[in-house]
Parts: C-alpha cells; structure tokens; sequence
C-alpha cells in the first residue's frame, strides 16, 4: 500500500506530529489506542449500524445521464448530499465520537468551515449526550448562518473565532488552543485529514466507506468494481480520501481532484493550495501550506467556506507529489456555474463545495464508454444565497 500512512505517521515526506509539549501525551495516547479500538469486531459493528440505521447508507450512486451525454462518457455521482446532515462529515464524526467514548472523553470539541463538520459533530453529541463545543472563523459564522443555528438547535456552543480572516484556519488554532488548556477529558474532533497524526488516517478510514460502497455499487451496475476516473473536491482532503482510499493503489482509476481557485490560483485571492503551497507545518502536520518566505500562513481565499483552508492533508500532498492524483484549481465562477449546471440538468442542488468537482468535468477529455464517478459532497441548501448572490456567473443558467 504505497500511499498508506506509515508506522511513523508519515506519507512521504509529509505527515507527522507536531504538537504543543501539553498535548504530547494525549495525542501519544490516541496514537496508541485509535487501530486497536476501531479494528475491533464490537466497533465495527456499532459504527456501521449507526451508518445504516441512522445516517442512512449507504448512499446512492446515481447515474447522471443528461449530464453522462454533455460530458460523453458514463457519468455516475456518489451521493453524499443524501447522507443524515447533508454531506459526508457524518461517516468521520459518528466513528470518532464512538472512539471517544471508548477513550473515557466527556467533552468533544471541533472546528468547521462551512458548518457541516460542526454540525455532525453536533449531531452525534446530541446522539451520545456528550458536550459540545464548535469553533467557527466570524466570517463563516456570518456567511453559513443555517448551519450556526442548526449547532445551536443541537445544543453545541458555537465560539466565533476573530483572528486571522476569521475562516477555517483560524477555526483550527483556535480549537487546538483549547485543547491544550483540556487536554484530559476533551476529544478533538478533526473534520478532515488534517493535523497531527493520526487524524489523517483516522479520518480517511472512517470516510473510506464512501469507496468501499462504490466498488460494490459499481460491480452491480456495470459488472466491474472499478471506474476510469474518481473525481472529488479537495480542501482538507476528507471527502477526496473517502472516494478514493480502495482505488489508491489502483493505477487502471485515474483520480482528478478540484481544488478552490478563487479568483486564479496565480492570484492573491486564492484556496488552491497544491498549486501554490510549499512545504511547511501547520495544525500539527508538516503538508504545503500557503506561506510567504517568512513561513507566515497566507490567507485562503474561495466563495466556499468549506474548502477555504490554506493547506491540504498530507496523504493528499504525497499522492499529488507522486503524480498519483491530477489537481484542477477551480475558481469561483466555474464553481458556481458548476453548481447552477448539476442543478438544470440532474435535479440536484450541490454544496459550493461539491460544484467545484462538477465543474472539473469541462477542463477533461472523456471517451464514450469512460465510467466517471464524481462524489456529490454535500448538499447546497446552506449555500443557496451564495448562489443567488453570484447568479450572474452561471451563463445561461442564471436566468431566472
């Protein structure tokens, strides 16, 4: 498994802990615990009844036939949107919350972006009766404010971070800070494959799911368990992870991942961190992080809160580093008319996030019989007045 994580916690050059001295001992102790907890039949068991009973997979996989005819080729979407929640966070925080509870944690923390990792993680406290805490960038908080009242529905507290330009990363120090003042009895989380290991690969395991059904889902439809091309959107890397963990090794699947171009990767006002990241550390892992030549953290910048983080977990680093994954910056305007596009032609309302992924499919050339599968992330009813807001940049689709 040449992209797997290694015993060190590394992928490459890229991975690692790297942790305040106050939180050494309780990320040793995860590091120790997490594999001998989740491999266990009691575990697997629970967690997948929770998948089926409760977050309700396994999730479609849709065949997009007037989208399959535009494009020319087979087009199928993995259906995440549908998930209890509305996108695929629910498989992470349902897997880490039982781990949790198995590791003696009274109190879970989080950070989140757009508010769909927040709002799994209120979920499954609400689920468990486990106290939750979520921290938001304020310009999230302002931006994504459903999902701040869905947290607070759930009984979560919702702290508004107001440093940085308050977004995703600023979430992320904020809730690693309050960790090292509770290391003892708070469980952090994390909503992506990032930050110290083994996040990374706890995280990719737990959303591995998303693979694992498309190998079947497939054999069912087309008689063989495998695509030509996976195509995700990448910011953190959880929902990439998860379609693509059973294919990694798989060099007949091409894997093409979108990340956030904002305004142009070549520009200032931007998320696409493999195009321009270097490598360095950032909450607890080394990976490419967008920094200037002082090693400062550079601003992301993407219509999408949930992409808008200025590094990319390390497993994804050293597949793009390796040449295993193709990565497209998609800029706002493509994402949005990506979005409008699945919208007009399938029905579907997609998360911003996921648009991005959608709008990877006019930058490739398909043959006919190409068997796609595109993972539909998260659903758009938290991004609706973005999408309202930006319909100039939908062409033909914005007239309305």
């Amino acid at each position: 498994m040449k992209y797997q994580v290694d015993k060190n916690g590394f992928y490459g050059e890229f991975g690692g802990a790297y942790v305040p001295e106050i939180l050494y001992a309780t990320v040793k102790n995860l590091q120790e615990q997490y594999l001998g907890i989740i491999e266990t039949e009691e575990f697997k068991q629970e967690y997948h009844q929770l998948l089926k009973d409760y977050v309700g997979r396994p999730s479609p996989l849709y065949f997009a036939s007037r989208m399959s005819e535009k494009y020319g080729c087979q087009l199928y979407l993995k259906r995440e949107d549908l998930n209890h929640t509305g996108a695929h966070k629910i498989n992470n925080t349902i897997g880490q919350i039982l781990l949790a509870k198995k590791m003696g944690k009274t109190r879970i923390i989080a950070e989140t972006g757009a508010g769909q990792h927040g709002v799994a993680t209120a979920t499954v406290c609400a689920l468990m009766g486990m106290k939750c805490e979520v921290f938001m960038g304020a310009t999230d908080v302002e931006r994504q404010h459903t999902n701040v009242e869905r947290m607070k529905m759930l009984g979560a507290e919702v702290h508004p971070v107001r440093t940085g330009n308050m977004t995703l990363s600023d979430a992320c120090s904020e809730a690693i800070r309050d960790w090292c003042c509770h290391p003892s009895d708070t469980f952090y989380i994390v909503g992506s494959t990032m930050g110290p290991h083994p996040y990374p690969d706890l995280v990719a395991r737990m959303q591995s799911v998303i693979s694992e059904e498309i190998k079947w889902q497939l054999e069912e439809k087309i008689g063989r368990d495998y695509p030509d091309y996976l195509i995700a959107c990448i910011g953190g890397g959880s929902n990439a992870a998860g379609t693509i963990y059973h294919y990694m090794d798989d060099e007949r699947v091409k894997i093409v991942l979108a990340e956030a171009g904002g305004h142009g990767w070549q520009t200032d006002h931007t998320a696409a961190t493999i195009h321009k990241g270097t490598t360095g550390i950032l909450h607890g892992a080394k990976m490419l992080v967008m920094q200037n030549e002082d090693g400062q953290i550079e601003e992301a910048f993407t219509i999408s809160a949930g992409l808008d983080y200025p590094g990319v977990g390390p497993m994804h680093c050293n597949m793009a580093k390796q040449g295993r994954t193709q990565i497209l910056a998609i800029n706002d305007d493509e994402a949005i008319r990506g979005g409008y596009e699945l919208t007009r032609m399938e029905g579907i309302i997609p998360a911003i996030e996921s648009a991005h992924a959608i709008a990877a499919l006019e930058k490739m050339k398909f043959k006919k019989d190409d068997v796609v599968v595109l993972t539909v992330s998260g659903r758009g009813d938290k991004d609706v007045e973005t999408y309202l807001k930006n319909k100039e940049m939908a062409g033909e689709y914005g007239n309305f």
